[in-house]
């Protein structure tokens, strides 16, 4: 497929299509993609040396740490880019609930992360259950929670899952009347097809990573069929460089990789030598580095756009009196976008302001104008700071 040898195709800073003239206004952020990374700290006590490795300086994330440290560059119809001028992250950015002291309620693992960027709570959860699973499905039947209130507001969200909608014999994309809302969990090989990113022929798809999916209202209820009225809500990630071209990718957007790319899991047989940590971490590494400019080829991003790389939740690296809950562990929290804070002495700037998943969650809610404020995103700092001045309404 024209997407999958486009992706193939491209280098570490390369892509196909002009970036564009980029002037950022004063007019609002429009359109937003999220892309859900897991299970890394970005700074931790032991670095590199604990059985989960920091992101932050790791030689096995090269693209992430060139965002951050002024050198990522993208070569566009012959013509240098210089991504980094249009970056900030976060240095404070903490799991949820975290204290400087660790002695706080501890939510993991990945699911309770992913409702609570979704609604400002866990609601109890405490597992990775599918949201029908008999027993112990999560599944909430509340309408309190930020895709709802998109809906609700005439605005658009879509969820991009890897692996969901495809033939799993040849990794080959179903038409959009074959969809359906991916409500169970499922991994395994493909017989001819391989990974577009990763170049393995694995697959492994987890619900516990797909925010919408655990509410009615947004899942469709538990209808797993072609009938699922809203199964084109739920798109495999191909979709999205179709719906990029097109112009057609909804104003929030939702991208999950497959539990391979996302930094999770390691590949069968370790990743260009690489085996562990260390191998996770490059295939997210890799993933990205050949997401992140076709996103900023866009016109959906050039006409006032942002991406968010978002990591879920703070991990325990072997340290010494370990507690993964203390603010010696922060995680990765990235902007790129033309609205993001200018860069400080030519280097993408490091807000020091403390961060959750609730200050993503106010600050959707700000972005689209959508309220109430849900759960502790009505406590939360929002991510003004990580953006220039005016881009975040001050209120839903």
């Amino acid at each position: 497929m024209l997407q999958i040898r486009q992706l193939r195709t491209l280098s570490a800073f390369a892509v196909f299509s002009a970036l564009g003239s980029f002037s950022a206004s004063a007019e609002d952020i429009k359109t937003v993609f999220v892309i859900a990374m897991e299970n890394h700290n970005w700074t931790q006590p032991a670095q590199m040396a604990g059985k989960i490795q920091q992101v932050y300086q790791n030689p096995n994330a090269p693209f992430i740490n060139s965002l951050v440290n002024g050198t990522a560059f993208a070569i566009i119809n012959g013509s240098v880019v210089h991504i980094s001028e249009q970056v900030a992250y976060a240095s404070a950015y903490h799991n949820v609930l975290a204290t400087p002291s660790g002695n706080n309620p501890h939510i993991h693992p990945s699911e309770p992360s992913y409702l609570w960027a979704e609604a400002g709570t866990n609601f109890g959860v405490l597992n990775d259950n599918d949201p029908f699973k008999v027993p112990g499905g999560t599944n909430q039947n509340t309408g309190l929670h930020l895709s709802n209130l998109l809906t609700s507001a005439g605005k658009t969200w879509k969820s991009y899952q890897e692996d969901v909608d495809v033939d799993l014999l040849t990794n080959v994309p179903l038409p959009q009347n074959q969809w359906t809302v991916p409500l169970s969990s499922f991994q395994g090989s493909f017989v001819s097809g391989v990974n577009a990113f990763n170049g393995s022929a694995q697959y492994n798809y987890a619900a516990k990573h797909n925010p919408m999916l655990f509410f009615t209202d947004t899942n469709g209820g538990n209808d797993p069929t072609t009938g699922n009225p809203l199964s084109g809500h739920y798109a495999p990630l191909q979709q999205l460089f179709t719906d990029l071209a097109n112009d057609t990718v909804a104003d929030y957007n939702w991208i999950t990789p497959n539990q391979y790319n996302d930094m999770h899991t390691s590949l069968s047989g370790g990743y260009l030598g690489l085996t562990g940590d260390a191998a996770n971490i490059k295939q997210g590494d890799d993933f990205l580095k050949q997401i992140v400019p076709v996103i900023m080829a866009s016109d959906a991003y050039k006409d006032h756009g942002a991406i968010i790389l978002w990591w879920d939740e703070s991990e325990s690296d072997g340290a010494t009196g370990d507690n993964a809950d203390d603010f010696s562990h922060t995680i990765g929290e990235i902007v790129v976008s033309q609205h993001a804070h200018k860069n400080v002495h030519g280097i993408p700037y490091a807000s020091p302001v403390n961060l959750t998943h609730s200050s993503d969650l106010r600050t959707m809610q700000e972005i689209f104008r959508v309220g109430p404020f849900l759960g502790d995103a009505a406590n939360g700092e929002d991510l003004s700071d990580l953006f220039a001045p005016g881009s975040i309404p001050n209120k839903p």
